[in-house]
């Protein structure tokens, strides 16, 4: 099996809602996605003939996926107070709603999904949400693989 693998990072804020610790408060992180790409055959026509995919279409497009959550606040829909929410629009603050508790977990799987729906086989995704702290999401049932 052939993998080639690819990364891209936002810097952005959230909060847990209804947790019971420091995150419940609205923090920031700078992410970091990893996306593996595995096929079992190489192309053998055209542009990307000895490639599983071209490295520069994967990387814009795990890059736009970034993008639209780089210098956000992140939140949990039905998270924030109405007044709050209308409060923070009214202040220009940029907002991207999600219907998952924003967890790196989460959005390990999330990135799985945006890149699969891209056409992507994807084998593996990885959300780092600090330098030492990560979360992966692989559709393979009952087999754990690889170190994250």
């Amino acid at each position: 099996m052939y993998i080639i693998k690819t990364e891209q990072s936002f810097d952005s804020a959230h909060f847990l809602a209804e947790y019971n610790g420091k995150c419940r408060n609205i923090h920031g992180h700078r992410w970091r996605i990893i996306i593996e790409i595995a096929q079992d055959e190489l192309e053998n026509t055209g542009q990307t003939r000895g490639m599983i995919v071209d490295f520069a279409q994967l990387k814009t497009d795990l890059k736009k996926e970034a993008d639209d959550l780089d210098h956000c606040l992140i939140l949990e829909t039905g998270t924030l107070k109405e007044k709050t929410y209308e409060a923070l629009k009214d202040e220009g603050f940029r907002m991207v709603e999600v219907p998952f508790r924003p967890t790196a977990e989460n959005f390990a799987k999330y990135f799985y999904d945006k890149m699969t729906e891209k056409g992507y086989a994807v084998k593996k995704s990885v959300v780092y949400e600090t330098e030492n702290n990560c979360a992966a999401y692989s559709p393979l049932e009952g087999k754990y693989h690889d170190d994250i």
